[in-house]
């Protein structure tokens, strides 16, 4: 764990953080589609990703979800961990993308790291930016764009995170994701692959534009 550690956060965490991740964090591996965090969830600690990639998602009063961010190699949940810290259930449902390595650090450990480290302290401030500038990037996105245009973007998004420019997925995941119909989703994949975009598979789509 510690190798894995010192490779990506070697240049983001001093030592000391690392070697006490090591000590406390508990490492586990998700595979894909493997539920991460779940809503109402009591947050017993906080993921820190070291491999694969998580679906980040809400679900309104009916039970349809939409998706808000994925989170890569290297990040952690902002509300997960705002969630830990106020002592409430967990507000979003968390899921493996791919086969994924996540440390859980201990709740115990987050005030004390703030004021010890100020690399934990950066980390933790940079990361609720970056996910309150992707809430408002899809609040964006639903407000003002087209739904071949949220499509497209969304396709995009998932093959950079995936580090794959060929997504093994369904029109009916993508309907939930971006809280449509499936068949409006075929429509539009339909019209991308015409549009030379994306090549359609059987239960996977090709990026040609990336």
């Amino acid at each position: 764990m510690r190798e894995k550690l010192s490779n990506y956060f070697s240049f983001v965490f001093e030592d000391e953080l690392i070697d006490e991740i090591v000590q406390v964090g508990t490492y586990k591996k998700l595979r894909e589609n493997e539920l991460l965090v779940d809503l109402g969830d009591k947050m017993v600690g906080v993921p820190l990703l070291l491999e694969g990639a998580i679906k980040i998602v809400r679900e309104d009063k009916k039970g349809d979800e939409i998706l808000l961010y994925f989170l890569e190699r290297g990040d952690t949940c902002a509300s997960s961990f705002s969630s830990a810290l106020s002592h409430r259930k967990c507000g979003i449902r968390a899921i493996a993308e791919k086969d994924s390595e996540i440390i859980f650090l201990p709740i115990a450990k987050l005030d004390e790291w703030l004021v010890k480290y100020k690399s934990w302290r950066n980390f933790v401030i940079d990361s609720f930016n970056i996910r309150l500038n992707e809430m408002m990037e899809t609040i964006d996105t639903l407000a003002f764009m087209k739904m071949d245009e949220r499509l497209y973007k969304y396709l995009m998004d998932r093959a950079q995170i995936m580090r794959e420019t060929a997504l093994t997925t369904t029109h009916q995941d993508i309907a939930y994701d971006l809280h449509t119909s499936r068949v409006v989703i075929s429509r539009l994949l339909k019209q991308l692959e015409n549009e030379g975009k994306i090549k359609l598979h059987r239960n996977k789509i090709e990026i040609l534009e990336f």
